[in-house]
C-alpha cells in the first residue's frame, strides 16, 4: 500500500465499491441501496472519493442544506442553519486506516465548500466513539446539540465546525485534485 492516495469526485462507476465499503462499515453507517445512493448523489454537495490505484480507500458524501433528506440528523441541522454542507457519512475501507485517509477526505470536502459557512456531521456517543469525537474535536467541530435516534437505542452529538471569515474569502473555492 505504498501507492499515493489520490483524492477526487465520486462518480455513478464508483457505485459497486462506495456500496461495498460502506456495507463493511455497517453498524458505524447505515446500509444503503444503490437506488439511494443514486438520489443522494445528485442532489449532494459533494461526493469524494480516495483511491489507491485502482482501489476505493474512502469516500465522503455530503449533502447541503437543499437536499430532500428525511434524516433526522440531517433534518436537525436544516432546522437551525441557513447553509451547510452535512457528512452524511465517511467510510475509510479497514486496509487503508490509520493513514490519514479520513483527515484528507475533511480536507478535501474543506478546500471543496468553501464557499459555505459550516460544516455539519453527527457522532455516536451511544454507543459512544471516543476515537470519532476526538477526530472530529481535531478537525475543528465542537457539539452544538445531542438527540436520540433509532428508537433512543442510539444517541449522537450533532457537531459544527464553523468557518472563519477570512477562510470563506481566501479562495478556498475549488475543489482541487491532490496526489
Amino acid at each position: 500500500m505504498s501507492e499515493a492516495i489520490r483524492y477526487g469526485t465520486g462518480v455513478p462507476g464508483d457505485y459497486p465499491q462506495i456500496l461495498a465499503l460502506n456495507e463493511s462499515a455497517i453498524p458505524a453507517v447505515n446500509r444503503i441501496e444503490e437506488k439511494d445512493l443514486r438520489q443522494l448523489h445528485r442532489q449532494s454537495e459533494i461526493l469524494l472519493v480516495a483511491r489507491a490505484g485502482e482501489a476505493l480507500a474512502g469516500f465522503l458524501l455530503a449533502l447541503n442544506e437543499h437536499a430532500e433528506y428525511e434524516s433526522i440528523n440531517y433534518q436537525y441541522f436544516r432546522r437551525r442553519y441557513a447553509r451547510f454542507a452535512y457528512v452524511d457519512r465517511i467510510v475509510v475501507s479497514e486496509s487503508f486506516r490509520r493513514m490519514g485517509i479520513g483527515a484528507g477526505l475533511y480536507e478535501a470536502l474543506f478546500e471543496a465548500t468553501g464557499h459555505l459557512p459550516r460544516i455539519a456531521c453527527e457522532v455516536n456517543v451511544k454507543p459512544a466513539n471516543p476515537a470519532s469525537m476526538h477526530f472530529h474535536g481535531q478537525l475543528g467541530f465542537s457539539v452544538v446539540g445531542e438527540q436520540d435516534t433509532e428508537g433512543g437505542s442510539k444517541r449522537v452529538a450533532l457537531m459544527v465546525r464553523e468557518r472563519q471569515a477570512q477562510e470563506q474569502t481566501a479562495g478556498k473555492h475549488a475543489f482541487r485534485q491532490r496526489s
